[in-house]
């Protein structure tokens, strides 16, 4: 059996480190450009939307604001109509936001609402 000098074993365990480098270093290179990719505008746009779309609460609480904005505006354009009388626009404004507020704040209660309505005029009438 031959003697494996020095430097043998150390040229041997220098290359086995330089190969591990090297793959250290392409699986550095690919986390790198997964990072790049998730930090990129648009993909964090689609993740935001994604995790919004997902939360019931979010969805509903979105829900209850649009739908407080547009009761809101809905009332005032009822109420000012096409009218010039700026006490008639800032009473308008006031009951915009009015509504607008109780609506967003009490969505279930615009919900019930809205099925006995529907529910009103959906079921067949029976002679």
């Amino acid at each position: 059996m031959r003697k494996i000098s020095p430097t043998v074993g150390l040229r041997a365990a220098i290359e086995l480190l330089e190969a591990e480098q090297a793959i250290n270093g392409q699986l550095l290179k690919i986390q790198f450009q997964v990072t790049y990719e998730s930090f990129r505008p648009v993909n964090l746009l689609k993740r935001t939307i994604k995790d919004i779309s997902s939360s019931t609460e979010i969805t509903d609480e979105l829900l209850g604001n649009a739908v407080g904005l547009a009761a809101g505006y809905l009332t005032k354009k009822i109420v000012v109509g096409s009218s010039e009388n700026s006490y008639r626009k800032v009473a308008g404004s006031m009951l915009q936001s009015g509504v607008t507020n109780i609506v967003a704040q009490h969505p279930e209660i615009i919900k019930a609402i809205g099925r006995f309505i529907f529910n009103l005029f959906s079921t067949k009438k029976i002679k």
